[in-house]
């Protein structure tokens, strides 16, 4: 796997709702997670990450694609990072994390990204 040039596996873990509704990107279509990181990373390089939900007992392997960028030193005191669009037909990830925010999607909260 490529990474624009680098290699290497983003590994998160997720520990409570709070942490996980401030990173899920619902409105990015197959859904996507914000991922708190100080590299430098272009729009459309592709990741694989491995995410550690809660309680969950597997690390959950998900492949994606950079779709949002937040720099070092952003407006708003926003947190340095990226955000990644899950690609392919694996729905696990999405599903999951919906599961556990189930209802709060739609609130008005504060989040890494809108």
């Amino acid at each position: 796997m490529s990474l624009g040039g680098r290699s290497g596996i983003l590994s998160l873990t997720i520990k409570d709702k709070a942490v996980l509704y401030a990173a899920y990107m619902p409105f990015i279509r197959d859904g996507g997670l914000f991922i708190p990181t100080s590299k430098q990373y272009q729009l459309g390089d592709e990741v694989f990450m491995l995410l550690k939900l809660m309680e969950e007992p597997e690390k959950i392997p998900v492949a994606g694609r950079v779709v949002w960028v937040t720099p070092k030193g952003a407006q708003g005191n926003k947190v340095a990072g990226i955000g990644v669009q899950f690609t392919g037909d694996d729905e696990i990830a999405r599903g999951k994390i919906e599961t556990y925010l189930a209802g709060a999607v739609k609130s008005d909260r504060m989040t890494h990204t809108m």
